[in-house]
């Protein structure tokens, strides 16, 4: 932490105005991301609430299999497509520039188009994808928006290259408003759970087809160009298979776990309606709560993905260090700071905002996850943008591996539980390896500023121990006196203000520090 004050109080440094300048971006960007992730929860609510659990779970399930198609066509080729150029800018090549856009838009072409006219014509044949045939017609409906969606990943990545952020951002919000009104206007009669989650999959589609649309227009009036992609087929290719491998097995996963954690529950004997409830409840509602820090760390971690990647080309160690220690810091400040309040305010969470006291349960027992959530996240973020894509797509299966043991074997012994036990095996794994290798190969960066993030670690997780159990008492006490949605904005505030006090006790993150970081240097 010394070394890190040390650093953003030389205001005048490139290094500073460097820094300045990713925070600065970062939180405009989280900003956005936080009011679509906002509209995105009310969304589910509104969801649970029209198509109830089992609806949600037929929407899940058809969701998480269209998602391994939706990876397969996009998975690294946006962020690929920005470092491509972002390098060709370096290199004051435009025509490398152009073409990294027009490699990446037909690779997802070649990649989707077949994928639809495929399922398009025999679908009707790929039932068995899925554990429940009702979500057959809900996935064929997603499908309709496959292409667009693709498309629009690439343009997203091109302004990622070009370092302009608050586009996609300003897109990616009004894509999310457009699918909550379409869903809304949809949903307002709904005979059946299916007949639900079918209208919930028209809201999507239409979203893409706006995004697409928006994004497009964008692209042309920043004078975006297309021209021949030869020269950048090759790079892009070496570059996008090992993301693109390792997302598409997580979609993998993830849709062999929503297909075949139904089926382990129904094994564990309850009825088929009532496992795909219980996964509506862990995946549509406790899940999008405790995937909260992602906003941050997704935002951060899309601003740092060229400004490592440029001063990794252009061997600007101590830059390149600086804004590791950044992205580790704030990810680990914003999983520490959150998980107190999903642990003592997480059941009051889950009946106010679902009616559903099992899903409050499970935010408030599931809530430690947080903290190697946000590691994984940024450390493969970190390392994909150093050129490691190859290591962290190995580590993935290490982790995806806990996952599924924990899937197969644990829910005759905790039930829906086995879930969320499985993430965490996945996460701990995957952050454990991929902080292993970060330090391994920026060996400079732990001499540097190693020792200080694990200090700062140590006393963030002292803290979160007492923080969790004082504002899970003044819960209860304050429900003794006020209702319920009071007693939660009452227990949250005293919560935030322990938080500071403790922090502060602990010399954790000052405000001093807090403004330095933040403020936008000239």
């Amino acid at each position: 932490m010394k070394n890190a004050m040390r650093t953003v109080h030389n205001a005048q440094s490139p290094k500073s105005e460097a820094g300045s300048r990713v925070l600065t971006t970062a939180t405009i960007v989280t900003g956005l991301s936080i009011a679509e992730r906002a509209l995105g929860f009310l969304y589910r609510i509104v969801l649970s609430r029209l198509i109830g659990a089992e609806g949600l779970g037929l929407y899940q399930v058809a969701l998480s299999v269209f998602s391994v198609f939706i990876t397969l066509g996009t998975g690294g080729i946006p962020i690929t497509v920005s470092r491509l150029i972002t390098k060709s800018k370096a290199e004051n090549n435009q025509k490398g520039v152009s073409g990294a856009f027009t490699a990446g838009a037909a690779l997802s072409l070649a990649l989707t188009l077949p994928v639809c006219l495929l399922l398009g014509v025999f679908g009707d044949g790929f039932s068995f994808l899925f554990s429940d045939e009702r979500c057959l017609p809900v996935f064929r409906i997603l499908l309709i928006g496959l292409v667009f969606s693709a498309l629009y990943a690439v343009v997203r990545g091109s302004f990622w290259g070009h370092k302009e952020f608050l586009t996609p951002s300003v897109l990616e919000i009004a894509e999310e408003s457009v699918m909550v009104i379409a869903g809304v206007l949809l949903l307002q009669s709904v005979p059946d759970p299916l007949s639900g989650a079918k209208k919930a999959a028209w809201a999507v589609v239409v979203s893409y087809l706006f995004s697409f649309t928006a994004s497009a227009v964008c692209f042309l009036l920043r004078g975006g160009k297309i021209s021949n992609p030869k020269n950048q087929l090759k790079p892009l290719l070496n570059a996008t298979l090992p993301i693109t491998s390792v997302r598409v097995s997580g979609t993998l996963v993830n849709s062999a776990v929503a297909v075949l954690f139904p089926a382990m529950l129904v094994r564990t004997g309850v009825s088929n309606a009532e496992a795909l409830s219980l996964f509506g409840v862990v995946s549509g509602m406790a899940l999008p709560i405790l995937m909260i820090p992602s906003t941050v760390i997704g935002s951060l971690s899309l601003v740092l993905v060229p400004e490592l990647a440029e001063d990794y080309y252009r061997k600007n160690n101590e830059r390149l260090y600086k804004n590791i220690e950044r992205g580790m810091l704030i990810s680990v400040l914003v999983a520490c700071f959150l998980l107190p309040f999903f642990y003592a305010l997480g059941e009051d969470l889950g009946r106010i905002a679902y009616s559903n006291a099992l899903a409050g349960e499970m935010i408030m027992k599931s809530s430690p996850i947080l903290l190697p959530m946000s590691i994984s996240m940024i450390t493969t973020g970190m390392l994909n943008s150093l050129g490691f894509e190859k290591q962290t797509f190995i580590y993935y299966f290490v982790g995806a591996a806990g996952m599924l043991l924990c899937v197969f074997l644990l829910p005759s012994v905790c039930g829906v539980y086995a879930y969320v036990i499985g993430m965490a095996a996945s996460f701990i794994l995957t952050a454990a390896l991929n902080l292993s290798l970060l330090f391994k190969k920026c060996r400079g960066f732990y001499r540097a500023h190693g020792k200080s993030l694990l200090s700062v670690f140590a006393r963030c997780v002292i803290a979160i121990l007492p923080l969790s159990l004082v504002g899970k008492l003044l819960s209860t006490l304050f429900k003794q006196f006020l209702g319920e949605l009071w007693a939660v904005f009452a227990s949250g505030f005293a919560v935030l203000i322990l938080t500071v006090v403790l922090w502060a006790v602990l010399k954790i993150f000052s405000p001093k520090l807090f403004k330095e970081l933040f403020r936008k240097r000239r």
